[in-house]
């Protein structure tokens, strides 16, 4: 969200809004992945995140198809949460020490930002629901759904590999 100067006239200027943060945010995450996976030393960890780049990039032509759809542009805006959670992703990427305990750490990181995904992209489409935009909800809800998946995989490689592993 714009940390200066924003207004909210309308509900519609509350759901362009959330819309233009969401698609900062996960173009923010196309650039993140690949340094997630070059840093992750477990090959199903690395191939998770891979998987999710190709799916964020799904989900950024996802938003852009709204936009059209609204007429709007998708820029100016830049997500600051989304800033923060790469930057703290980042400490892990460039972490020292036992590369299985940063594959933990590193599973942890992305959930977070799983976790900030799924309630923007909840909140969205709850917006596109009030505004009758049927189809923007049908699409936001496939990415809410899609992000929920990626969170429950890596909870999935966290209890069976990343953390087994670091533990020991």
């Amino acid at each position: 969200m714009k940390l200066t100067s924003l207004k909210l006239n309308s509900f519609r200027d509350l759901y362009l809004e959330e819309l233009r943060d969401l698609y900062s945010a996960e173009n923010q995450l196309v650039k993140a992945l690949p340094k997630m996976a070059k840093a992750a030393s477990d090959s199903k960890l690395k191939a998770a995140f891979t998987a999710h780049l190709g799916q964020t990039k799904t989900h950024v032509s996802r938003l852009e198809r709204i936009f059209r759809q609204l007429g709007e542009e998708s820029g100016g805006e830049t997500c600051q949460a989304m800033k923060g959670l790469i930057e703290e992703g980042e400490l892990m990427i460039k972490a020292d020490g036992d590369r299985n305990v940063r594959d933990a750490g590193l599973i942890g990181a992305a959930q977070r930002v799983e976790h900030h995904e799924m309630a923007g992209y909840g909140t969205t489409r709850s917006l596109a629901q009030r505004l009758g935009a049927s189809a923007a909800a049908e699409l936001l809800q496939q990415t809410l759904d899609e992000e929920g998946e990626a969170d429950h995989l890596l909870t999935e490689l966290a209890e069976s590999e990343a953390n087994v592993h670091a533990i020991h």
